[in-house]
């Protein structure tokens, strides 16, 4: 019954990646990883050339705690060619993996160039900061955080001081006199 079942699961591999590929996010998002993971790695091998299966593979070791296995991955998913959206969580991903692993100057370079792709896309800064402050960057990265705090904050009392945040944000180390 298993060789059955293993031939209806190879067969819809090479039939139906985009189910198959749905089916691995859905479980994912259900708590499920390691089912993912499991059958991601096995539509990468049926489909070595599909970009979002490396995507969804790497955010899905990430997700397992498994982020030195995942940088390879977002790196292949990245080398193929993502959909804009997915681009830009796999450089997001990506990013934030490098700096939880240590590579400080990695995640600074690849999130440099993720803002100089998408300036619009403030989360880059965010990241960006935490890896700033990983560096000893703090005053850079408080500016960063603080410009996108003013800038996007619906809340009253931060949005009624946005521009004092924004005005303060590269002058935290001046003194007033």
């Amino acid at each position: 019954m298993n060789s059955s079942l293993d031939s209806q699961e190879a067969a819809g591999m090479e039939l139906n990646p985009a189910d198959r590929l749905q089916e691995a996010v859905s479980l994912r998002a259900e708590g499920d990883a390691e089912k993912a993971r499991l059958l991601l790695a096995k539509l990468a091998d049926a489909h070595p050339e599909d970009a979002q299966i490396w995507y969804q593979l790497a955010w899905t070791h990430d997700s397992l705690g498994l982020e030195r296995e995942a940088v390879p991955l977002y790196e292949k998913a990245l080398s193929l060619g993502l959909p804009e959206k997915d681009d830009i969580g796999a450089r997001l991903g990506l990013g934030s993996t490098l700096r939880t692993l240590g590579s400080y100057g990695d995640s600074e370079k690849l999130l440099r160039e993720a803002l100089a792709k998408y300036p619009q896309r403030r989360e880059f800064n965010v990241f960006l900061a935490m890896t700033l402050h990983n560096l000893g960057r703090h005053a850079e990265a408080m500016e960063l955080l603080l410009v996108q705090l003013a800038e996007t904050s619906s809340d009253e009392g931060i949005s009624s001081y946005g521009r004092a945040l924004s005005f303060y944000s590269d002058k935290l180390d001046r003194v007033w006199s």
